[in-house]
């Protein structure tokens, strides 16, 4: 069972957050920032991840901390629900098209964190989020679950469409990436030996 359950308990957030990556991508999403579960509600449904979250945080003085640690408690699930990460692909890329949008991720849990994220968004907030947050959304992922993740918008007119598009194709690379190849089912996908 691929499943993690994690509790992210800060001064300035409370995060409990469930993911299980064979899922069928069944969601109930909770964040006080409304543009950002709809994001994680397409990150479950294209990634076939069942995803639970519930974040409490301290929005009154900005989103920042909220949006940041949701990134990291679900990098760090990922992580805990991979285990050892033998057997899986380990890596994954996957292009998405988004009406005039085309967005570009790729994953590799290679158990070293880095996270190179190109938007081009220039609008100050989609819908109730700060937009500038995406970057740090994934880059705390990239910490949590210790992974490189590169997302970039290749072009496109609206904002919403650049953001969505992103989070769909990460979904979909972070899929690939933790799938399992049945010709490495005992084997670490490292010549290192080591993720």
């Amino acid at each position: 069972m691929r499943r993690a359950v994690i509790d992210r308990r800060t001064t300035e957030t409370a995060i409990a957050l469930k993911i299980d990556l064979d899922g069928k991508g069944k969601y109930r999403v909770h964040s006080g920032i409304r543009f950002l579960d709809h994001m994680l509600e397409l990150l479950a449904r294209h990634g076939a991840f069942d995803l639970s979250v519930v974040a409490a945080g301290d929005l009154d003085v900005d989103q920042h901390h909220t949006v940041e640690d949701l990134g990291i408690a679900l990098g760090e699930a990922v992580s805990s629900a991979l285990g050892s990460r033998r057997g899986i692909n380990r890596a994954g890329y996957f292009v998405m098209p988004m009406d005039e949008t085309l967005a570009v991720a790729a994953i590799d849990l290679s158990g070293r964190p880095h996270a190179v994220v190109d938007l081009k968004v220039k609008v100050a907030r989609v819908g109730d989020l700060q937009a500038e947050l995406i970057h740090d959304f994934f880059e705390g992922f990239a910490i949590g679950a210790r992974a490189n993740v590169h997302v970039k918008v290749l072009y496109g007119r609206s904002s919403h469409h650049r953001i969505e598009a992103v989070f769909k194709a990460f979904a979909r690379a972070l899929r690939v990436a933790c799938s399992r190849d049945n010709r490495l089912a005992r084997v670490l996908p490292s010549t290192k030996g080591l993720l």
